[in-house]
C-alpha cells in the first residue's frame, strides 16, 4: 500500500532553476562547513587509499586488500543507530568536535607507526575500524547539522550539494592519495589525513554561533524504537534504501578491486593508480555540474535509472578494455554514474525525513549505504581471490546494468506533493495531560460511524493511516468492527508512554499525515469520538475469592 496522498488539485511542480541548486553557499555557515567536510573527507579517503597501497607493496591477497574498505564500514552496522538517537538528544557540533580529536588522534599515532616500519596489515584493519567508527558516529549528525543552518526552503538543495561533497571527495581523494604515495610515500598519505581533521576541528572550535533546535527529550531506548519503527513503517524512505542497497552490493566491486586492476591488468605503479582515480574524480566533479539539471528533466527515478546505466556500463568494460587511455575515459563515465546514484538517493531521503527524526532516519541511511560498502568490498575480494579481479568486476556491471532496466517496471515513488511539514494533530490529544503521569501507557480509541457507500474509501484509508500512527509512535495498531452496531468502527493503538504520544500529536506528525486522519475523519455519519484509557493498576496478592 502507497504512502503517498494525492494532491487535492493535480498541480505541477514548479521545477528549480539552477541557480537555486547552489543556493546554500550562500549561507557562511553552509559554506564553511560544507568546505571543512570536503577537506576532512578528503583525507579519509586519503587514508583507505594509501592502506589499500601499502599493502599491495606487501602482496596480500585480493580479499585483504578488500577489507581495507569492509574495516572502514562495517563499524556503522553497529554504531549507526545508536549514533542516530544521540545525533537526536545530544549538541550535534559537540558530537563532532569529540569525533575530530578521536580520529586526530588514532591517524597521529598511525603515522607514528609506520615512520618506525611498524605498521603491519592487522595494524592498518584496526586502525581502519576505529576510524570507521568514529565516522559512524559523527555522519548522522553532519548529515542532520545541515538543515539546522539553512532555510527550510534551502533543505533539499543543501543536501544535494552536502551528498555532492561527500562523494567528489570520494574520487579526488584517491587519486590525490596515489599521486602523493608515488612521490613521497604512505606515510605522507596518513600525515595529509590527519591535518585534514585538524582543519575540520579547527573550524568547529571557532563556529560558536550554533543553537541546537529544540527536541523534546526521550529516554534512549524508547527514541532508538521510534526511529526504528518510523524507517520500518516509511514505504517511501524503505523503498529507496532497498533500491541503494541493491546498487551498492555489487558497484563496490570496481572500488574494491580497482587497486588490483590498476596493479594487474594495466601493469600501473602508484602513480598510475592515482592517474585512474583522478579519472573517478574528474566524472563525479562532471557529473555534480550536470546532475541538478538531468533531476529537473528526468525526476529522482530518472536520474537514478540513467546513472545505474552509465555506472554499470562503465564498470562491465573497464577490464575488457586494452588501452590504459580508454579505460580512463570509462572511469569518467563510471563517476559520473556513482555520484548520479549516492547524491539523488541522498538528496531525495534528507529532503523527505521529517525533522523530529531526520539524525535517526539518515544514521539507517548510513546504516545501508557502510553496510552494502562493506558487504560488496568483501564478497568482491572474496570471489576476486577465486575466479580473478576482472570476471568479479565484469560481473558486477552486468548486474548494476539489470537493476538499472529494472528501474522501467519497479520504479521508485515519487516524494513530490507530500507535505512533510509538521502540525498539531486534531481530533487525537484530550487537553494537555498535564495531570497525566507521562510514563504511564496509553490507548487511543477512535470511533467512527461509515455509511455502507463510504466503506471501501475508509478501508483504503485506514490502510494509510495505519501506518502513519505506526511510523509517527504507535506500537500496537487494530480496527475493530462492532458486529451489534453495523457500521460502527473502532480505531484503536498503543503507545509505551503518553509522553511518546504527546510528541506524536505535537511534534511528530506531519502535513500528509494529519491529511490522512482528517480524510477518515470526514467519512464519518457521526462526530468522530477520542477516547484514551491508561493501564490500570490491579492489587497483586489478593487472596482467591471462593
Amino acid at each position: 500500500m502507497t504512502d503517498h496522498l494525492p494532491p487535492a488539485a493535480p498541480t505541477a511542480p514548479t521545477p528549480p532553476s539552477p541557480v537555486r541548486s547552489l543556493a546554500p553557499f550562500g549561507v557562511p555557515v553552509f559554506r564553511v562547513l560544507w568546505i571543512a567536510g570536503l577537506v576532512s573527507n578528503i583525507g579519509s579517503w586519503m587514508q583507505t587509499v594509501g592502506a589499500q597501497w601499502l599493502l599491495v607493496d606487501s602482496h596480500s591477497s585480493p580479499a585483504v586488500i578488500a577489507l581495507v574498505q569492509t574495516a572502514s564500514a562495517a563499524p556503522v552496522l553497529l554504531l549507526a543507530i545508536p549514533a542516530g538517537v544521540i545525533g537526536e538528544l545530544l549538541d550535534r557540533r559537540r558530537i563532532l568536535i569529540v569525533s575530530q580529536v578521536a580520529q586526530f588522534a588514532v591517524v597521529t599515532v598511525l603515522v607514528v607507526l609506520t615512520w618506525l616500519g611498524e605498521t603491519t596489515p592487522a595494524v592498518l584493519l584496526i586502525v581502519t575500524f576505529i576510524l570507521g567508527a568514529c565516522a559512524a558516529v559523527q555522519l548522522p549528525s553532519y548529515q542532520a547539522i545541515i538543515p539546522d543552518v539553512v532555510p527550510s526552503r534551502m533543505i533539499p538543495a543543501a543536501a544535494s550539494l552536502s551528498s555532492v561533497g561527500v562523494n567528489i571527495a570520494r574520487a579526488i581523494g584517491p587519486a590525490v592519495a596515489g599521486l602523493v604515495v608515488a612521490q613521497l610515500g604512505v606515510t605522507a598519505v596518513f600525515i595529509a589525513n590527519a591535518v585534514s581533521f585538524g582543519f575540520f576541528l579547527v573550524v568547529l572550535l571557532l563556529w560558536r554561533g550554533y543553537r541546537p533546535p529544540p527536541s523534546r527529550p526521550e529516554p534512549f531506548l524508547d527514541a532508538t524504537r521510534a526511529g526504528l519503527r518510523y524507517v520500518r513503517h516509511a514505504g517511501i524512505v524503505r523503498r529507496y534504501y532497498a533500491r541503494l542497497l541493491l546498487f551498492l552490493l555489487p558497484a563496490n566491486a570496481l572500488w574494491a578491486l580497482l587497486p588490483v586492476l590498476a596493479s594487474g591488468r594495466f601493469g600501473l605503479d602508484a602513480g598510475g593508480y592515482g592517474l585512474m582515480l583522478g579519472a573517478l574524480g574528474a566524472g563525479s566533479i562532471v557529473g555534480a555540474l550536470i546532475l541538478p539539471s538531468l533531476r529537473r528533466r528526468a525526476g529522482a527515478g530518472g536520474t537514478i535509472m540513467i546513472a545505474f546505466l552509465l555506472y554499470g556500463v562503465a564498470c562491465a568494460a573497464l577490464p575488457l578494455i586494452p588501452s590504459i587511455w580508454v579505460a580512463l575515459v570509462a572511469l569518467i563515465l563510471a563517476g559520473m554514474g556513482w555520484i548520479g546514484v549516492l547524491a539523488t538517493f541522498n538528496g531525495t531521503v534528507q529532503a523527505f525525513l521529517p525533522p523530529w527524526v531526520r539524525t535517526r532516519g539518515l544514521s539507517v541511511y548510513q546504516l545501508v549505504l557502510f553496510g552494502g560498502t562493506a558487504a560488496g568490498a568483501a564478497l568482491a575480494g572474496l570471489l576476486g581471490g577465486m575466479v580473478g579481479s576482472v570476471v568479479v568486476v565484469v560481473v558486477a556491471g552486468a548486474c548494476v546494468i539489470a537493476l538499472g532496466l529494472v528501474q522501467l517496471v519497479w520504479r521508485l515513488p515519487s516524494t513530490e506533493g507530500i507535505g512533510r511539514a509538521i502540525v498539531t494533530a486534531d481530533g487525537v490529544h484530550d487537553g494537555d495531560g498535564a495531570s497525566i503521569d507521562p510514563d504511564s501507557p496509553v490507548v487511543v480509541v477512535i470511533r467512527y460511524v461509515i455509511p455502507d457507500d463510504a466503506l471501501p474509501e475508509f478501508l483504503a484509508t485506514m490502510a494509510q493511516l495505519r501506518e502513519s500512527r505506526r511510523r509517527t509512535g504507535a506500537r500496537m495498531w487494530r480496527l475493530l468492527q462492532d458486529p451489534l452496531s453495523p457500521g460502527s468502527y473502532s480505531e484503536t493503538y498503543s503507545f509505551g508512554t503518553w509522553r511518546e504520544h504527546d510528541s506524536q500529536v505535537r511534534a511528530r506528525t506531519t502535513a500528509y499525515d494529519e491529511q490522512l486522519s482528517e480524510r477518515a475523519r470526514t467519512l464519518s455519519a457521526a462526530p468522530v469520538v477520542v477516547a484514551h484509557y491508561l493501564v490500570a493498576e490491579v492489587p497483586s496478592g489478593t487472596r482467591r475469592a471462593r
